[in-house]
This record gives C-alpha cells, sequence and structure tokens, in this order.
C-alpha cells in the first residue's frame, strides 16, 4: 500500500486501517507491506502491516527492490493526487508497472490538478493501472478534467468502514470536559491549496461567531478537534476570538482513529472543514454542518442530504447560523434519513473491496492456487515522469 500513512492525519489513518482489514480479510496469509511516510509510527499503530518500509529521503535502489518482491502495489485510499504530490506517488506506481507488479487505486480522492506535470503524470500511469476507484464524482471529473481517458469507478471513503474504539468517560474527565454538558463537536484547519481564496482571519472570526453562538444557544460546549498537528494552531486562533473561550475546549491527548469515531458518542452535533471529522459525525448519527473549503467535502455534504453552503466566507455568517438553527430544530426528523444514506455509502466502501479482491483472485489463479507470492521480474528503470 502506498498512501499519506505515517501519522500525519487521523482520517489518512483510518483508510489504512480499513483497507489492511479489507485486504487481510480477504487474504489472510498475505505479506502486506505498507510504504509509510514513518515507518516507525506505522509499525507500531498498525498490527496488520507486516512490514513498513519508508519511503521518502530512501535511496532509488532500495525503493526498486521492495516494489519489485511486490504482486500487487494498492494506492490509497485518500485525497493524494493533487498538485505537487500526485507526481511523487506516482513516480513509484510507474516503477511498479514497468516491473510487470499489478497496480490499483484504491478509493483515491484527486484535486485540485493544474500543474502540468501532475496533470501528465495522472495520464500515464492511470491509463495504464488495472483498475482505477476513487471516493466521489468530484475526483472522477478532476481526473477527466485532466485528460484520463479511461473508465473510472465512483464508489465512497474507505473509512466509512471504521469501527468505534472506547472513548471513556475518565478519557472526557482527563480532557477537562465536564460530564453532562451538552457538546458540540468542531473541526478547523489550514485553508492549504484547495482553499487559497480564504482569510484566514476571517474565518477564524466567522467560526469564533459560530462557536459563540452554539454556546448560546444550545447551552452547549465547544470541543475542539485536530485531525493533523497543525488543526490545533487554528483551534487556538478560533478560540481567541470567542466571546466566551471559557466555554471552549482543544482536545490535547493523542488518539487512534477508532478513538476518535467513538469520541462522537459523546457529541450531540458537529461544525466541521476536515472530511473524515464529518464522517465520524455521520457514522455516529450526529447532525452535521459541513463547512466545504474543498470539492471532496462538497461531494460528502450532497451524498449525506446535509445542508451545503457555497463555502467559508465572513459575510456568509448569518445564513451559517441559520442552518444551523434548523439543523437543530429538524434533524429528530432527518435522523433516518442520515442513517439510511450512510448505510448506502458504506455499501460502495465495500465495493471497492470487492473490485481488489477480484484482482487478487485473478493473481492467486495464475499461480494455480499456490499461496506463495508470485515472483515478478526485477524493475531496471524507472519512467521519470
Amino acid at each position: 500500500m502506498l498512501g499519506s500513512y505515517g501519522g500525519l492525519n487521523t482520517g489518512d489513518e483510518a483508510i489504512l486501517t480499513c483497507v489492511l482489514t479489507c485486504l487481510r480479510a480477504r487474504r489472510p496469509q498475505a505479506r502486506l507491506v505498507v510504504l509509510s511516510r514513518d515507518a516507525e509510527h506505522t509499525r507500531a499503530h498498525q498490527p496488520l502491516a507486516d512490514e513498513a518500509p519508508a519511503w521518502e529521503g530512501v535511496a532509488h535502489r532500495k525503493l526498486l527492490e521492495t516494489l519489485s518482491g511486490l504482486d500487487l502495489l494498492v494506492l490509497g485510499g485518500g485525497g493524494i493526487l493533487y498538485d505537487g504530490e500526485a507526481r511523487r506517488y506516482l513516480r513509484l506506481v510507474r516503477a511498479a508497472q514497468l516491473g510487470g507488479v499489478r497496480t490499483f487505486a484504491y478509493a483515491v480522492g484527486a484535486g485540485p490538478l493544474h500543474e502540468p506535470d501532475d496533470r501528465e503524470a495522472v495520464r500515464t500511469v492511470l491509463s495504464a493501472m488495472d483498475e482505477v476507484v476513487v471516493r466521489d464524482e468530484e475526483s472522477r471529473l478532476v481526473l477527466e478534467e485532466a485528460g484520463l481517458e479511461r473508465d473510472v469507478t465512483v464508489t465512497a471513503d474507505p473509512a466509512l468502514l471504521l469501527p468505534p474504539e472506547p472513548f471513556t468517560a475518565q478519557m472526557m474527565a482527563q480532557e477537562g470536559v465536564p460530564a453532562g454538558a451538552r457538546l458540540v463537536g468542531m473541526s478547523v484547519r489550514e485553508p492549504g491549496r484547495a482553499a487559497e481564496h480564504l482569510n484566514e482571519g476571517d474565518y477564524h472570526a466567522l467560526l469564533a461567531g459560530v462557536a459563540d453562538f452554539l454556546a448560546r444557544r444550545l447551552d452547549a460546549r465547544v470541543l475542539f478537534v485536530p485531525m493533523e498537528r497543525q488543526d490545533v494552531r487554528h483551534a487556538h486562533a478560533v478560540l481567541s476570538k470567542m466571546a466566551a473561550p471559557d466555554r471552549s475546549r482543544t482536545l490535547n491527548g493523542a488518539y487512534s482513529p477508532g478513538q476518535i469515531l467513538g469520541l462522537m458518542r459523546h457529541l450531540d452535533l458537529v461544525v466541521g472543514m476536515r472530511l473524515h471529522f464529518l464522517i465520524f459525525a455521520a457514522l455516529a448519527g450526529l447532525p452535521v454542518l459541513p463547512l466545504p473549503y474543498a470539492g471532496k467535502v462538497f461531494d460528502f455534504a450532497r451524498r449525506l442530504g446535509a445542508p451545503m453552503l457555497v463555502g467559508v466566507a465572513r459575510e456568509q455568517s448569518g445564513l451559517l447560523l441559520a442552518e444551523l438553527d434548523r439543523l437543530w430544530d429538524e434533524f429528530p426528523q432527518r435522523r433516518p434519513e442520515l442513517l439510511a444514506r450512510v448505510r448506502d455509502l458504506q455499501d460502495l466502501a465495500r465495493e471497492t473491496g470487492v473490485r481488489c479482491g477480484a484482482l487478487l483472485d485473478g493473481l492467486h489463479s495464475h499461480t494455480g492456487g499456490a499461496p506463495d507470492p508470485v515472483r515478478v521480474r526485477p524493475l531496471l528503470a524507472v519512467d521519470k515522469t
């Protein structure tokens, strides 16, 4: 498996856990290798991975040796095909292809894709993959606009299949959250390439206004939940602009994706920018207000039937607060539909595993049912695109 793995993002780690679980269920005897951006973290936190070699800052010949021992290279899932990053991942996929290794894109996300080198890498490498599966319609359209001319299957994010782990009352107390309080979860992040138009000060002020409104309207506490390390800075920036900062806290501990999903049972409503924070909330059956800074969040909101705001801007304050009011008041009637939509998305997420399993079955049949890995020819060349 090749992706943005190594503890940098809770959502990516959730994806990795779910894909490894799927592969292990279909091939109990397979040797699962995760190419990691932080090999030590992956070895410590992903028990289903048999090996976790690093791939960043590693000699090219050593990477080729690792790739040459594979029967299948699984790219993704998650949002890895975007400007500045797509070519880095696809260079390894291309090397595997040239060595005779089969390749499968596992519910990847794409976009934005404007840089010529990244677009060329997408066209060249994805055209040669055994199958390309993306997690949303937005990603399919991005690949199509980049010039990819092949069938692309749309399913759903693998993290929709994550099982929860306990997040106990004691853990809540250690985080300083008072027992019995109504609790709203918030997720904020940096604008990043997907939303470079956002003015940080304006959107921090907007979210501070939202947090104050929820504290008053629902007599609630607000809990900021970081999904990446840098989210903490943005949470503190929002908190510093609140009129009632004493009614807010930032989650400080280091938790697994399953524990963050388990945390959701303590919340009453969520507002967020991070896609997987919203996915976890939907899995828990909570009222969800996405703040769509990027197409992937907008697409998820549409599929969930959640309110779809155009973006995150200070002038939208009134609209945002009105949507929150409506969401809170109408959610008891909306909840059955939300849960039904989540089940449909989970079925789509399972379809990715079925498709990857069919490719594995084909590899297995070519060996006459032999359980040992197939040896492939050594990798002798790399396409520099």
